[in-house]
């Protein structure tokens, strides 16, 4: 049982006088820090899983009319027309 004192503390201060109604929000703190515990474990596991993929990606755009490029000259400021 001392070690269920010594979790219950580390979890926050005493919420209650009553040493059973502490005991039920220890409870509840504790499956909180689990959920918690749980969901960071999947989230590192997710990315040590995709970590380095080899995934290349194509984009292929189809256009009517091809695009010609704007090519800028200088004049004789150095600006751009």
């Amino acid at each position: 049982m001392k070690i269920w004192r010594m979790w219950a503390k580390a979890l926050g201060e005493k919420a209650s006088n009553d040493d059973r109604e502490s005991d039920h929000i220890a409870h509840i703190r504790t499956f909180i820090f689990l959920t918690y515990l749980i969901t960071n474990i999947c989230i590192i596991a997710g990315v040590m899983r995709h970590w380095n993929d080899e995934t290349n990606v194509y984009v292929e755009i189809k256009m009517e009319e091809p695009i010609t490029p704007n090519l800028l000259t200088k004049n004789q400021r150095g600006e751009f027309e």
